[in-house]
């Protein structure tokens, strides 16, 4: 994949993210304060103070993502991005890490309206 290809897609999957999050807090599942900087998308839990950021690595074409339970690579295969280490998908793990940090269930899918 080439760099403008691998930049578009980490840019549709950190909107994807932050619109998500967005809807969630609009419809009161979730108390987040989202805030972008280029390819950095910090999410804040107000309820916490705690933060999980997720940004995009040109270099090595990976979405990295901090969070308390640690930090994660993931990389586009087969149409979505996988984790690095335990292939597991970027959406599903994000759904655990938010829910974990925020103590209220939710799931982040990339194309729910």
């Amino acid at each position: 994949m080439g760099e403008s290809e691998f930049l578009a897609q980490a840019e549709s999957a950190l909107s994807a993210i932050e619109a998500a999050l967005d809807r969630l807090n609009d419809e009161d599942m979730l108390d987040v304060e989202c805030s972008r900087s280029g390819n950095v998308l910090e999410i804040e839990f107000i309820n916490n103070g705690s933060k999980i950021i997720v940004n995009s690595q040109a270099a090595m074409q990976e979405l990295w993502v901090a969070a308390r339970a640690g930090g994660f690579h993931y990389r586009q295969r087969d149409g979505q991005w996988r984790n690095t280490r335990d292939d597991s998908e970027l959406y599903a793990s994000l759904s655990e890490l938010v829910t974990a940090q925020s103590g209220s269930p939710v799931v982040i899918s990339p194309d729910a309206d």
